[in-house]
């Protein structure tokens, strides 16, 4: 493998350049792209956009090798997912309640 910014060669499992100290591309840092858009989709739009939004960041961060600011992208993704998750079920409980209440008393 060669390095991107200074062309050296270096080992497969090299995390950076021993030559300029540049990041190697090896590293994953996971997306939550496909979570983000199930999260805009089937319970929370709003937080869900905002999961796309930073899960959109972190292949680009990667790419262009900051390693950080992708890491911290995929845990704002990650994070929003699970905010809108928590409020997308909190939100459809208190439908259902609401829905039930409203059964009961056109009943009564």
């Amino acid at each position: 493998m060669f390095c991107n910014n200074c062309g050296k060669d270096i080992s497969d499992n090299a995390m950076s350049c021993p030559s300029c100290g540049t990041p190697t591309s090896n590293v994953s840092v996971p997306n939550y792209l496909v979570q983000s858009i199930l999260i805009t989709l089937c319970c929370c739009l709003p937080f869900g956009i905002v999961a796309i939004v930073y899960a959109a960041q972190v292949n680009g961060k990667l790419a262009a090798g900051d390693i950080a600011g992708a890491t911290n992208s995929s845990n704002s993704a990650k994070m929003w997912c699970w905010i809108g998750l928590g409020v997308g079920i909190v939100v459809n409980i208190i439908v259902v309640i609401v829905q039930v209440a409203g059964v009961m008393a056109a009943n009564t």
